[in-house]
């Protein structure tokens, strides 16, 4: 049984930084596609990041040059370091694992596992 598990995520004021982190246990297939994902109260589940099977990265533009995807020790561990944070960075913030992502990396119905989601508070 897959199953997928956030850890970090907190409260910081505009400008700050945090670290989340995810871990997918019970994957055993050589194919694997991990992505970051966040909703804020009211909105859409939107993409955030991924990292593909060849480690191909992907930004959404409202995080591009603040936020940093990358694989842990483990290929099935994924951190996202989130820097100068905005008060409009605040949702949960959801881990998500699929086999491949390629062109579809930012369509949240292409990943199959979820994890509970951690969340990120930010305050002006």
């Amino acid at each position: 049984q897959v199953q997928v598990a956030e850890s970090g995520g907190g409260s910081v004021q505009a400008g700050g930084s945090l670290r989340v982190s995810c871990a997918v246990s019970g994957w055993t297939s050589s194919w694997f596609c991990m992505g970051w994902f966040r909703q804020a109260p009211g909105k859409e589940r939107e993409v955030v990041a991924s990292i593909d099977d060849d480690g191909e990265l992907r930004y959404a533009n409202s995080v591009k040059d603040r936020f940093t995807v990358s694989r842990g020790s483990a290929k099935n561990s994924l951190s996202l370091q989130m820097n100068n944070l905005q008060p409009e960075d605040t949702a949960m913030y959801y881990c998500a694992a699929t086999w491949a992502c390629g062109s579809s990396w930012a369509a949240s119905s292409i990943y199959t596992y979820w994890g509970q989601g951690t969340q990120v508070t930010v305050s002006s």
